[in-house]
């Protein structure tokens, strides 16, 4: 059986995930794959468990001076979840957790772009695991690294929003409703 952690992590990261693509190159950009990660991290019994989703890909089009132009779409595999353990993995993966058989995506898909201070932006837009869609506000910090652009954050969804544990799962006392979804995303773009 999975966890608390193990839900919460992969609930987690598919926003993680969804919220840094939409921050990269000014041009359309895929993302390093080997640089970027999204772990979801969340309590089981109280104790933090962290997962991490091995297949992310985006398309990016981020452009500072022009934000109204500025987007993301981005794409979990659900079953590429990493906790560890082959048979945990396997769990989270089945109909009571992520029911990857039928829904074997998470995706974030932006549609507006806020600037703050410092390199910080605010991207909002609508996070899909599951089947259920909510908007969320993905608070994201971003810098240049050479010709790379990178994008950091945390996003604190509710696993149960998206209908993630199932069952017996759905006792928060066992593994609790709330994941950190945290991501670094660098952009291969120009």
């Amino acid at each position: 059986m999975f966890s608390n952690k193990t839900l919460r992590t992969l609930t987690l990261s598919m926003s993680v995930l969804a919220a840094a693509t939409a921050f990269v190159s000014p041009a359309r950009a895929g993302i390093d794959a080997a640089k970027s990660t999204l772990t979801a991290t969340f309590k089981q019994m109280n104790v933090p468990v962290d997962a991490s989703f091995k297949k992310i890909s985006a398309t990016i089009q981020f452009d500072p001076a022009n934000l109204t132009a500025s987007k993301a779409q981005f794409d979990v595999d659900v079953a590429s979840i990493d906790l560890g353990s082959p048979e945990y993995n396997d769990q989270v993966a089945g109909k009571d957790w992520f029911d990857a058989k039928d829904f074997p995506h998470a995706t974030f898909v932006s549609n507006a772009i806020k600037a703050g201070a410092n390199g910080a932006y605010s991207v909002t837009g609508t996070l899909t695991i599951r089947g259920k869609s909510n908007t969320v506000v993905v608070p994201v910090q971003y810098h240049k690294d050479g010709s790379a652009q990178v994008f950091d954050g945390v996003l604190p969804i509710k696993r149960l929003q998206y209908g993630v544990g199932q069952g017996e799962w759905s006792d928060t006392s066992l593994v609790a409703d709330d994941v950190q979804l945290k991501f670094h995303i660098v952009s291969n773009g120009q």
